[in-house]
């Protein structure tokens, strides 16, 4: 799907191209996470292409969004519980939806004017990660409620590619400071652009065929980094 829009954009003449990534980009555990990755991998690739502008910018959560665990607990706790947290060291990125829209905004009028940071990828500064279980507990508490007196919490384990914790950057990317506060720069691994078309048509093709360990080779060959074994 980033494939075509992004051809369809430089077709068209677009100035700039937004690309909104996520830090489950990063050590991926997931085909979500992998499947990001490899959208930033074909937007950095057609960025050093020129023409168009393929901005990325990669972050974490935004509170209140749509799916947030924010409105999970909202929703368990009026209903008198119980609130479920995954695990009690879980810990997620997290920042407001006006931060990421302004941060956004910023990035991509970056991105437009900075011919210089072509294939690069910005990183919103996320500050330090949530404890999900303090936040499940201040939510209890904002609600008039005693955790685990008034409103029971119970825990329902990782689930099959999720983590404990996300990161940001990978260490192998060099990250660098932009003009904009709250923005970085990372370099990321850059792949030439014929090469990732092609893995990524070779991968439609083992979809469309129901190919799952041809589909997973592709995937493991784009994003070596992948690692659906990995829980934290």
């Amino acid at each position: 799907g980033t494939m075509n829009v992004a051809d369809a954009a430089r077709a068209a003449g677009v100035t700039t191209f937004v690309q909104i990534s996520t830090d489950k980009a990063v050590n991926p555990t997931n085909v979500m996470g992998a499947s990001k990755r490899m959208a930033e991998s074909y937007c950095q690739a057609i960025d050093l292409e020129g023409g168009t502008r393929f901005v990325t910018v990669r972050f974490g959560n935004v509170l209140g969004s749509t799916g947030s665990v924010v409105e999970l607990f909202r929703k368990q706790i009026s209903e008198g519980g119980p609130v479920t947290v995954t695990d009690p060291e879980m810990k997620r990125y997290f920042m407001t939806v006006r931060e990421a829209v302004e941060l956004v905004l910023a990035a991509s009028a970056l991105g437009s004017t900075q011919l210089d940071q072509a294939g690069k990828i910005y990183v919103l500064e996320m500050g330090e990660p949530v404890l999900i279980l303090d936040l499940a507990k201040q939510m209890i508490r904002l609600a008039g409620r005693v955790p685990e007196e008034d409103i029971e919490i119970i825990y329902t384990g990782l689930r099959p590619g999720e983590k404990l914790f996300e990161e940001i950057f990978h260490g192998s990317e060099e990250l660098g400071a932009t003009q904009q506060s709250g923005i970085l720069l990372a370099a990321p691994r850059l792949n030439d652009l014929a090469v990732v078309r092609s893995e990524i048509t070779a991968l439609s093709h083992a979809i469309e065929a129901n190919d799952q360990d041809a589909a997973r080779a592709v995937i493991l060959n784009l994003v070596p980094e992948y690692n659906p074994s990995q829980n934290s």
